[in-house]
């Protein structure tokens, strides 16, 4: 099994932190939560949601990530850290969300309970993950394209993450503790202005389909290229105009 990679900022920036960094802001929309208070961002990256709540009226935002590599990419408050075993106090923070991480922790049942936990009485906790079975169409169309190029070793990250659906996430915050649990689609514009936009950053070895593509020797890596050449829908200006769709999920601390 390939392991995912999460070290190298800008690589990552590259490949998905800038459509991440629109979902956030629609994620930080919908969840409301009230200027002036205190935010934790576990799995925080580069900083996507961290910035977008602080433009929201977030008095401080705290971020928890285990990559050191990725820290040192974010300019916010920030500190090393597991989602499982949070080195925070009890009911300390008016927000705890989380952006595109928590279907790679093991045991996101531990995480979810432990964002419950350092979530103050009445505060929002929300996280928002790739719909990589249909909505992510960039990823979508990478790995029908492996699938035809590498039909023995492909995986797929649809199949990978069963989490990443409305019904597993709602009721993984309702095992939780959380009430008033609603879960929601944030769809984005993921415009490419060519096939070396579309394709560089997937040579970046960030993430799950860029950590599989680097192991592939290189005739499987050329078919796969041409493979998912053809798929790619590409306009009259050479563009490639695709969506990337998120699900939300939201939840309050009793």
């Amino acid at each position: 099994m390939v392991r995912d990679v999460w070290d190298v900022g800008d690589a990552y920036e590259a490949y998905v932190g800038r459509w991440s960094r629109r979902v956030a802001r629609e994620f930080v929309t919908w969840l409301a939560v009230p200027r002036g208070g205190l935010w934790l961002d576990a799995g925080c990256g580069t900083g996507a949601l961290s910035a977008a709540a602080r433009e929201s009226g977030a008095a401080r935002v705290l971020g928890v990530d285990p990559s050191l590599g990725f820290l040192r990419q974010n300019s916010g408050d920030r500190a090393a850290g597991d989602a499982r075993a949070l080195p925070l106090r009890d009911g300390r923070f008016d927000a705890v969300v989380s952006g595109l991480a928590l279907n790679f922790v093991p045991g996101p049942a531990r995480a979810a309970a432990e964002f419950a936990r350092v979530a103050a009485p009445g505060g929002t906790v929300a996280a928002y993950v790739w719909d990589y079975a249909e909505g992510m169409t960039m990823m979508r169309l990478f790995w029908d394209a492996a699938a035809e190029a590498d039909p023995d070793g492909a995986m797929d990250e649809g199949t990978r993450f069963p989490l990443c659906r409305p019904d597993p996430l709602a009721a993984l915050w309702a095992d939780a503790g959380l009430g008033e649990v609603a879960v929601r689609a944030v769809e984005v514009p993921t415009v490419f202005s060519g096939w070396d936009d579309y394709w560089q950053p997937f040579l970046g070895g960030q993430g799950a389909a860029p950590a599989y593509l680097a192991g592939l020797d290189e005739q499987t890596r050329v078919a796969l290229r041409e493979a998912l050449r053809r798929r790619v829908p590409v306009e009259e200006d050479g563009s490639i105009r695709l969506t990337a769709r998120a699900w939300a999920v939201r939840g309050v601390r009793p």
